[in-house]
C-alpha cells in the first residue's frame, strides 16, 4: 500500500488482511510478508510497528494518569487541585462557595482514595500528575 497511516492499517485488517507492507518496502519484506501470511500469521511492516507500540505505550501511560483521577469526583479534583496550590480550607471554601467542614471532608476522601497520608505527600502526587507545575 502506499499509506503509512495507522489508521488504513487498522481498516485493513478489519476487511481482512493478513499484514502490512508499504511500496516503499525492500522486496524480501514483501517475500517476507506473503510467507507470514501464508503460514496464517500477520507480518507488520517494522516501521509500522514501531509506532504502533509507541503510540499504544503513549496512550497507556496517558490513559493510567486519567484512571488515577477517575476515582475522585470532579469537585474532589478541584479541591485537590487547590489544595496543592497551598490554598487554606477556608480559602477553598470560599473560593468554591462550599463550608470549610466540606474541605476537609473532600481532603479526607482524596487523601483516602489516592491512598496519601499528609498534605506533602498530596502535592507530590499533584506535581507528578500534571495537576500543579512546580
Amino acid at each position: 500500500t502506499i499509506h503509512d497511516d495507522e489508521q488504513y492499517f487498522f481498516e485493513m485488517l478489519q476487511a481482512g488482511a493478513s499484514g502490512y507492507v508499504p511500496k516503499r518496502a525492500a522486496p524480501e519484506d514483501l517475500i517476507s510478508a506473503i510467507y507470514a501470511a501464508n503460514a496464517g500469521e500477520i507480518y507488520l511492516y517494522p516501521s509500522l510497528a514501531k509506532a504502533l507500540v509507541s503510540d499504544f505505550l503513549s496512550r497507556s501511560r496517558e490513559e493510567k494518569n486519567m484512571n488515577s483521577l477517575n476515582g475522585l469526583s470532579p469537585r474532589e479534583q478541584e479541591v485537590l487541585e487547590l489544595l496543592a496550590e497551598g490554598r487554606s480550607n477556608e480559602e477553598i471554601g470560599d473560593e468554591l462557595v462550599i463550608s470549610k467542614h466540606t474541605v476537609a471532608r473532600h481532603r479526607e476522601n482524596i487523601m483516602h482514595k489516592l491512598n496519601l497520608h499528609n498534605r506533602s505527600e498530596l502535592v507530590k502526587y499533584a506535581i507528578r500528575k500534571g495537576i500543579i507545575t512546580p
